[in-house]
């Protein structure tokens, strides 16, 4: 059997490794969400002038003739997929190995984008941008918890914080991309290409030594369960999982701190997801940048990258706590907000590029710090979990409506300068919910100790500073009831002699 050191820590993987590894990841999955939202690879509207000619439109909007509401409808649909799956995955790591799902959601993604590629109308599509969010959901809501795992002590954040840089980069990057590949090639191979990048690290999930994580078995069921039918196991297993399930969101939804931080990045991403998708079509309209994909990519990476590692490294050297982590949220948050609602103000393209960069340098420092909450708010074995409902509240409530609510509001104002300004007050909300969390008691559970924390042998993962605690962490065993025997009848005896020296 293997020792708990060689299951949990391969010697490939380095921690620097695993963080490198789940940022490319992560980086591809965020390319794909700024490819599709490119003026290259998304398009523009079919244009019909009054005598009658109609031009064909470009990309995915005007091949299928999409309308603003339907070409919003585009960018959620991955979103189902993501948020159905999310709870489903986090679930499973309780008995199957985290990073073999991992493997298993990135290759259905890396299917779902080649089937985005051949879609021939909304409907293709529409489904097959739900199954690269299922896809997604394995990874989102287990990377974050094995980067805290293996992070040294004192650059959680920080290192949370460049993992997250990961999706204003790769939404930049995205921009670029598809703006290149859409207009010079076609908008399918975009999305080939995002196909064969994930294909590696898809492999990768099957044929590496799996991990585990804190608090968290190995997966594999004890020899007693071997006799019993497979339907009763089955049945058992999934009430078992079920209930399992209903207690941990009881203890979510009970827990005012993570309550209040998710509900402060609902509104957060609310905004940000329809920047992400209709910020390069807004500024070609306002600004006429007919570079807008590679304007937008370029300030968006560059302030993504340096805000979110701000972010994190502020917040570390701030000491990283629960409630520092809120004023960090709260204040970057609402003077992010004034900057990028003034930006939209300008009439200059100049005036407005100072101001937005300003604005996304500082919202986007808020990608370590609301992770961080997320994660140190709650036990080891809830953690993946609290992601996944994270992530599926985020969308649910946020992107996944702003984008087709964005689109339609479009329709109806036709301006889109109006349209960003609605759009940008929602970063006051924000700000405001994150101020509350300053002043709620808050207890960091990241070392609390769980029914489920054994290490890869099937053992306790915490070592007793004395012998006889080990009754009270581990499984009785014939050895501790004879080391119990013979303390016992040692502490007797000593009793014994020393009343008898106090007596004579």
């Amino acid at each position: 059997m293997a020792t708990a050191s060689t299951a949990s820590d391969p010697s490939w993987f380095s921690p620097k490794r695993l963080l490198v590894i789940f940022c490319v990841i992560n980086l591809i999955n965020y390319v794909d969400r700024g490819a599709i939202a490119s003026n290259g690879v998304n398009g523009s509207q079919r244009i019909c002038e009054t005598g009658g000619t109609c031009s064909s439109g470009s990309g995915i909007q005007g091949d299928f003739n999409l309308n603003n509401f339907e070409d919003g409808v585009i960018s959620s649909a991955f979103m189902v997929g993501l948020l159905l799956a999310s709870p489903i995955f986090a679930s499973l790591a309780h008995r199957v190995n985290p990073f073999r799902l991992i493997g298993v959601g990135l290759t259905v993604w890396t299917v779902a984008v080649v089937g985005c590629g051949i879609s021939f109308n909304f409907w293709s599509i529409a489904v097959c941008r739900m199954l690269v969010g299922v896809g997604e959901a394995s990874f989102i809501s287990l990377a974050a918890p094995f980067i805290d795992d293996h992070a040294p002590v004192h650059q959680k954040t920080a290192w949370l914080g460049i993992f997250y840089m990961c999706i204003p980069s790769g939404i930049a990057l995205g921009y670029v991309y598809g703006g290149l590949v859409g207009t010079y090639i076609s908008w399918r191979f975009a999305f080939w290409g995002e196909a064969l990048l994930m294909l590696p690290f898809a492999i990768l999930g099957f044929v590496m030594k799996p991990l585990q994580m804190k608090g968290f078995p190995n997966g594999s069921h004890s020899p007693s369960e071997d006799y019993k039918p497979s339907s009763l196991k089955d049945e058992s297993a999934i009430t078992a999982q079920l209930s399992r399930f209903l207690k941990d969101m009881k203890v979510l939804l009970a827990d005012k701190v993570y309550v209040v931080n998710v509900l402060g990045y609902i509104a957060y991403n609310f905004v940000i997801g329809a920047y992400s998708y209709w910020g390069p079509k807004a500024g070609y309209n306002i600004y006429n940048m007919n570079n807008a994909d590679i304007v937008f990519g370029g300030v968006t990476i560059v302030c993504g990258i340096v805000g979110t590692l701000a972010g994190g490294f502020i917040l570390d050297l701030m000491t990283a706590t629960i409630s520092n982590a809120f004023k960090l949220l709260s204040v970057a948050t609402f003077f992010g907000a004034i900057f990028c609602f003034v930006a939209f103000c300008f009439k200059s393209l100049y005036g407005f590029l100072a101001f937005f960069a300003i604005g996304e340098l500082l919202v986007f420092a808020t990608q370590g710090p609301v992770n961080y909450v997320c994660l140190h708010t709650v036990k080891p074995s809830v953690r993946p979990l609290a992601m996944a409902m994270s992530t599926v509240s985020i969308h649910i409530f946020g992107d996944v409506p702003s984008s087709p609510l964005v689109g339609v509001v479009q329709d109806y104002l036709n301006d889109w300068r109006k349209t960003s300004l609605i759009l940008t007050s929602i970063f006051f909300l924000a700000s405001a919910i994150w101020f509350i969390g300053i002043f709620l008691h808050s207890v960091d559970r990241f070392n609390e100790d769980s029914e489920h924390s054994v290490n890869g042998s099937g053992a306790s993962s915490s070592i007793p500073l004395l012998k006889e605690d080990a009754i009270e962490t581990a499984e009785p065993t014939a050895e501790l009831y004879m080391h119990l025997y013979i303390s016992t009848v040692c502490r007797i005896k000593q009793a014994k002699k020393s009343m008898f020296l106090a007596h004579n």
